[in-house]
């Protein structure tokens, strides 16, 4: 049997990463049928670790895992699970061992987990929670997707903004329900509108007789129940708040939002940001099927094959003037390259400043001058360097004279478009992470070749 300390053992110090003494013998118990020993390996884990380990096995071992180790089974396991492996697993529970497992979970947990569940199965983990809890659980669903709404829990702790510390610390003590872990009691006036919190630790180290509302917080704000989900935890992100209070329409209290809940919403919005910067999804994974994943990259792959096919057909405004200079042919991919690189590294930047609100109308010029500017000195440097190249290589120093103006050309373009066309698509409601990257890619690959093809047209016939 593992006990807690054998578990930090079995994490490679400083990257946290579960290593071939965990990995192995969970392969073992699974390939022998052996439940108990997989209880042995599974049990003093942190249930992240274990969500971990189930996402690196393949389909079949995940389904030996669940069948093996269900009934021991943590709702908390489901929750750390990525969505896709997580629909895999549920759908492999029964009915019976699902509810139980879900339990013990916070009420918003078990609504992110419902999210993703069918009927049958959503029903059995409904009929599972106490009646208050799906009461609010049901709640919590009728407010849109990626709301703050689905985001709260309505596990906390409230009292009358007249209360003093000792109240506040009484009541806390006398209360058989209270949430597992929380942060703030939140201050109330008679009509259930919150104008207050105050942290435990500020409760905990005042005299009895202190007044709560002489304790708050000045980090206090309510979130709006129907507020994008993105824009509560950059909420937690900007102002560095550890729980906020949910407010109704009539700025009553429904709920709080904790950091853990903001946090992962963020670390998500940043994910989704950089696969759809590269095309393939915003909800890709390790553990996508062949044909999933292939449907999922096709219209991209699409995308990319018109702007190429535009590209080329720049290219055949110059085919006798490729045919006369052959090294134009040798030389063309250096220029695209480089301009596709440095539009890549602009519109990352700038899609980046947009998500956390960095990039706005008072400092856009300001930006865009730098990009440009940034092109300018690395175009000037990178074509001294072809020119060079160019002289050294082929003989032709006009060929080097003309690498080198259309390595310029496009760096500066390179900057401005990658910071220009994400700005516009947002102005039009358009994900900047998501269409960005195939404009931009036209762009420079478009100015590159006519630059370059054109520049050798009038200086080298």
């Amino acid at each position: 049997m593992l006990d807690e300390n054998m578990t930090d053992d079995l994490l490679e110090e400083g990257d946290y990463e579960l290593d071939n003494d965990v990995f192995q013998p969970v392969l073992a118990a699974l390939k022998a049928g052996d439940a108990i020993g997989l209880a042995d390996v599974l049990d003093p884990l942190h249930p992240a670790d274990i969500a971990d380990l189930m996402e690196q096995l393949d389909p079949r071992q995940r389904t030996e895992m669940v069948q093996l180790y269900g009934i021991e089974m943590d709702g908390e396991i489901l929750s750390e699970l990525d969505e896709s492996i997580r629909e895999e697993i549920v759908a492999e529970m029964s009915p019976e061992v699902l509810a139980e497992a879900v339990r013990d979970l916070e009420t918003d947990d078990v609504v992110d987990l419902i999210e993703d569940l069918d009927e049958p199965q959503t029903e059995a983990v409904l009929d599972a929670l106490d009646d208050d809890d799906r009461v609010v659980v049901e709640q919590s669903l009728s407010y849109p997707e990626d709301s703050a709404g689905r985001l709260m829990q309505r596990e906390l702790v409230v009292a009358p903004e007249h209360w003093d510390v000792g109240q506040a610390i009484d009541y806390m003590r006398s209360e058989d329900d209270l949430p597992e872990q929380f942060y703030h009691v939140i201050l109330i006036d008679p009509r259930m509108r919150p104008t207050g919190y105050v942290t435990l630790g500020r409760i905990m180290g005042s005299p009895r007789e202190v007044p709560l509302k002489d304790l708050t917080e000045d980090s206090f704000r309510t979130i709006p129940v129907l507020q994008d989900e993105g824009e509560v935890a950059y909420a937690f992100n900007q102002y560095h708040l550890i729980s906020a209070p949910v407010v109704d329409s009539n700025d009553r209290l429904v709920g709080v939002i904790t950091i853990d809940d903001a946090m992962a919403i963020l670390d998500e919005e940043h994910e989704e940001d950089i696969l759809r910067l590269a095309g393939v999804g915003e909800e890709s994974s390790l553990a996508d099927r062949v044909i999933s994943t292939t449907k999922r990259r096709f219209p991209w792959l699409a995308v990319n094959l018109v702007t190429s096919i535009l590209a080329s057909l720049v290219i055949a405004q110059f085919d006798e003037v490729i045919a006369q200079f052959v090294a134009l042919a040798v030389l063309m991919p250096i220029v695209a390259s480089m301009g596709g690189n440095a539009g890549t590294q602009s519109l990352t930047v700038a899609v980046r400043a947009l998500a956390t609100k960095d990039l706005t109308s008072a400092n856009l010029w300001r930006v865009i001058r730098r990009e440009v500017l940034v092109g300018v000195v690395n175009g000037v440097i990178f074509a001294v360097v072809m020119g060079v190249v160019g002289v050294i290589w082929f003989g032709t120093p006009l060929l080097g004279v003309v690498i080198g103006v259309a390595m310029v050309i496009n760096l500066v373009v390179a900057g401005l478009a990658g910071v220009v066309i994400p700005v516009v698509l947002e102005r039009l409601d358009i994900d900047p992470a998501l269409a960005s990257g195939a404009f931009v890619t036209t762009v420079t690959d478009v100015v590159g070749f006519f630059a370059f093809l054109g520049l050798a047209a009038i200086m080298l016939l």
